[in-house]
């Protein structure tokens, strides 16, 4: 057993220094690796650290998930087999020409988009857009009501009557209201102009805290409207509003920038009237 223990305890050490000595060779490669390292070389056509990041970024999420080794392996069989095939290819067809020459337009301008991008959108802009978006905020009234719904105005009539002689309101929507916050004693929750039908909007808004309307029809039925409360919005934070805020900035500067562009170069339209079902012929590419 002792034997055993030495001989187990040997082997770890060896494993470790093994292990760090490993480690130690491929931070030494790793330092020696540039974008421009090829990895593999197919018929002469070098395939570079660079393609390979680059493919493996592209892909679905779900592959992002995989082991390192395993990516790198997969992407870089991938390529192989890519550049083996593309060079079998002796003619390009023209629209297969065409595609690169759209996915080459692509890429440049998706390089300048986020370049435009990059410089508009930073802590200072979005902070001075929150400025003023607080500086011009105007707060609205926002309301909180209960109410009963019924088929009829009689049923109406009944429940003002019922709500006259004391019962309360809650009370009186957990018992008739055909509307699903009976539940809930018939509260609405709060809610901003705009979002009711017209009839019902204005009713509350013609009520005082705590007042009970007459019925009021509306598509849905007679409702029965109490005012429980009001309050004025108020400004959202700058963290609720950092995201919007900083699309805004990025769609002004890349609107503004291309609009630049467009003034300045030379751009002419043909004249010709194309059918706009031309879009969708794809046997064009082939002729």
């Amino acid at each position: 057993m002792k034997k055993f223990a030495t001989f187990a305890t040997a082997s770890a050490v060896a494993l470790i220094a093994a292990t760090a000595q490993a480690q130690d060779t491929a931070e030494a490669a790793t330092a020696d690796v540039n974008a421009d390292t090829v990895v593999a070389t197919v018929d002469g056509t070098d395939i570079t650290v660079a393609n390979i990041i680059i493919a493996a970024s592209a892909l679905p999420q779900q592959y992002q998930q995989l082991p390192a080794d395993v990516l790198w392996e997969g992407v870089l069989n991938q390529l192989i087999q890519q550049q083996l095939l593309a060079d079998d290819l002796e003619d390009v067809p023209a629209r297969a020409q065409y595609a690169i020459e759209n996915e080459e337009r692509s890429i440049l301008a998706g390089e300048v988009l986020a370049r435009v991008s990059e410089e508009a959108v930073s802590e200072e802009a979005v902070n001075a857009a929150y400025e003023k978006m607080v500086a011009d905020f105007v707060p609205a009234t926002e309301y909180n009501a209960s109410h009963i719904l019924v088929q009829t105005e009689e049923e109406a009539q009944a429940v003002v009557e019922r709500l006259g002689a004391g019962e309360e309101f809650a009370d009186v929507a957990a018992d008739v209201s055909l509307d699903t916050t009976s539940a809930n004693g018939g509260n609405l929750g709060w809610f901003g102009t705009g979002v009711m039908v017209p009839e019902f909007e204005d009713t509350v808004t013609s009520l005082e805290k705590g007042e009970v309307s007459d019925p009021v029809q509306t598509q849905f039925g007679w409702h029965i409207v109490k005012l429980e409360d009001t309050r004025d919005t108020e400004a959202p934070t700058l963290q609720q509003t950092a995201g919007q805020l900083a699309n805004e900035i990025q769609t002004a500067a890349i609107d503004e920038y291309v609009a630049g562009l467009e003034e300045g170069a030379d751009v002419t339209r043909s004249e010709v009237e194309f059918d706009p079902a031309l879009i969708s012929n794809i046997q064009l590419l082939d002729q």
